[in-house]
């Protein structure tokens, strides 16, 4: 086939194609950084949020028909899609479409994945896709889902799975699928305490990344089954794929195999370690996860803002940033930020030290004070001559400090009632 029929096919392909983000979730392991915000909603990598990376990949991907499922304090996440993913051409069908839970069909709200979708089956069939793309809206990754299209469509498959190697110890904490030598998924197991090997390979495991490419009428047909399942959990790692694993076409389409050697980021952050971890990684000199590559951009909405300033320079007063991301409207006043990350509208006054930390946007440091291995949620303004990540068990009295010594703070620990109803 041609390099312009190759193109031409996967076009179709991704033309034909519904996807659905599932973003719904509480994300409930990031403690109180979804206290008040959906998990696909927290700010990720200076300037965007978690959800923004599936929605780059579709688009880069040229799938152009989207709909995101919302459920848990959903509105900073709305009002997000509405504000940075509203330009997409109707008339051309192309749309971003939010799918709040609206008890379509019974009195109660999205059970689990795969009931997030059958609610919404009406909408599903109104758009007639010819695949529907099932992806997770809390993952940090760049992917082309256009590859895995054409693979699905290459095998005949009723199901294929994006996955991703990872150790079998780590394997605990995902769905783990064993295949044959063809890559076709002969056994499915969910968050196993044994998980299976990989052939060939008797440390790593392959786990499901959550995301899944449906032929749309064979996703509906299993929806309804399971719906009518009066035991069934109503989620796609417990029910749907094992089901279709055992009687139908499921393949395996690996996320870092050797033919697809620039796509192998891929992050759960799911964790207040994690999460740290996982944005400090981005100011390294060559990171893993490129945020200026110019072919396949991470897309978000971009507030207007003056750039970063960084003012006075004498020798004990001195605003500088080294090893470090800085956003569009902070301000650095006579302070010192070391290997950090900071969103957009920080300001630290005078005479402070920040390092190894994340800020999110609109936090403010007073004077005088010393910031180390911390995540300070959005808006939070940090007192003159707070001494954070110091003294381990001064911490742990004001603020969550993991088994890693990651330090969380939120507005409500410091005081400020940002979120109080009264």
């Amino acid at each position: 086939m041609s390099i312009e029929n190759t193109s031409h096919y996967v076009s179709r392909l991704t033309r034909n194609t519904l996807a659905i983000i599932l973003a719904g979730g509480q994300g409930s392991r990031l403690k109180e950084l979804t206290a008040w915000r959906a998990k696909p909603a927290v700010p990720f990598g200076g300037k965007f949020r978690i959800i923004d990376f599936p929605l780059s990949n579709c688009v880069n991907s040229g799938i152009r028909r989207i709909a995101v499922a919302t459920q848990y304090k959903s509105h900073s996440l709305i009002r997000h899609i509405q504000q940075g993913w509203g330009h997409f051409r109707g008339d051309f069908g192309e749309f971003v479409e939010l799918l709040p839970a609206q008890q379509r069909i019974k009195e109660n709200w999205y059970l689990g994945t795969a009931d997030a979708i059958y609610q919404n089956l009406d909408i599903i069939r109104a758009h007639d896709p010819e695949y529907i793309l099932v992806l997770a809206g809390d993952h940090i990754y760049k992917m082309d889902y256009g590859a895995m299209l054409v693979k699905h469509a290459e095998n005949k498959a009723d199901l294929t799975v994006g996955c991703f190697e990872v150790t079998l110890a780590e394997a605990k904490e995902f769905g783990v699928m064993a295949v044959d030598d063809e890559n076709r998924i002969v056994e499915f197991a969910e968050k196993s305490e044994h998980p299976k090997h990989m052939p060939g390979n008797s440390k790593c495991a392959l786990a499901s990344m959550g995301i899944y490419v449906f032929n749309a009428k064979f996703l509906i047909e299993q929806l309804i089954k399971d719906a009518d399942e009066k035991d069934s959990s109503r989620d796609f790692g417990k029910d749907i794929i094992p089901h279709v694993v055992n009687k139908y076409r499921a393949f395996a389409y690996s996320f870092n195999n050797k033919e697809e050697q620039s796509q192998t980021y891929w992050r759960d952050v799911g964790t207040i370690d994690a999460f740290w971890k996982a944005n400090l990684e981005l100011i390294g000199v060559s990171p893993e996860l490129n945020m200026y590559d110019n072919i396949w951009p991470i897309w978000t909405h971009q507030e207007q803002l003056p750039p970063a300033k960084f003012v006075f320079d004498d020798d004990d007063r001195r605003g500088m940033a080294v090893d470090s991301m800085v956003s569009g409207g902070c301000i650095i006043s006579g302070s010192k930020i070391s290997h950090s990350l900071l969103f957009s509208n920080v300001h630290v006054h005078s005479f402070s030290l920040v390092e190894d930390s994340v800020l999110l946007p609109n936090v403010e440091i007073g004077r005088n004070c010393v910031i180390k291995n911390a995540v300070i949620d959005k808006g939070t303004q940090i007192p003159p001559d707070t001494r954070i990540g110091i003294d381990r068990e001064e911490d742990k009295k004001r603020f969550r400090v993991t088994e890693n010594g990651v330090i969380l703070v939120t507005p409500d620990m410091i005081g400020s009632k940002l979120h109080s109803v009264r």
